[in-house]
């Protein structure tokens, strides 16, 4: 049964939600703690009654909203019994998270530019543990992988397919079909085989 959230905890809830929308919409800097309050409903001082500055709710809304809530239960469903299955599962499944939350974008670019990965740090450490139950499936998967350390085998899996929701953004309004035709199945066929032909 879940609990009901006390006044306290639903006004800091609103005041992260209200950030979150206003720092994606307008950027870190770009975001008065005065337009956060107003967004939340709240006077201006009431706001440093949970959070001392801004960077603080930042800092929340950041592991509040960070992608990895999205991403990582998505690849721990991944489901296959063979290496090919579980890479073509799951990076359908990780771009299908991405795709859920056009937000994300303006999220890491804030982080990246602004607070110089500060808080990417910490995240890690709550990532990793996580990121073990998947390197644990590749690891009881039919396939034999090149002697890659699995750790760099997820970090270039996720790379991989995060630069093609990245080009796929980008290239969402060209008319240039070619650049689009099974353009999934195709970054899957690399990641797994590489560019260069057998024959």
């Amino acid at each position: 049964m879940n609990k009901t959230k006390t006044k306290g905890e639903q006004t800091h809830d609103g005041i992260v939600d209200a950030a979150h929308s206003l720092f994606v919409k307008q950027g870190y800097h770009g975001t008065s703690m005065r337009q956060i309050a107003l967004d939340a409903n709240i006077a201006l001082g009431g706001i440093y009654n949970h959070f001392k500055n801004k960077e603080e709710i930042f800092r929340e809304v950041f592991f509040a909203y960070h992608p990895y809530n999205d991403v990582l239960p998505a690849l721990e469903s991944i489901e296959g019994s063979t290496i090919e299955e579980i890479v073509h599962d799951g990076a359908l499944r990780m771009v299908d998270a991405f795709n859920a939350r056009p937000d994300f974008l303006n999220l890491m670019f804030i982080e990246y530019v602004e607070f110089k990965n500060v808080h990417t740090k910490e995240l890690v450490d709550i990532v990793v543990p996580r990121g073990m139950n998947i390197i644990k499936q590749l690891k009881d998967s039919k396939g034999k992988l090149r002697d890659i350390p699995l750790p760099i085998f997820i970090r270039a899996f996720i790379g991989f397919f995060l630069s093609y929701y990245l080009t796929d953004v980008m290239m969402h309004e060209w008319s240039y079909e070619a650049f689009k035709e099974k353009a999934m199945e195709h970054f899957i066929m690399i990641f797994l085989h590489g560019v260069l032909s057998d024959e």
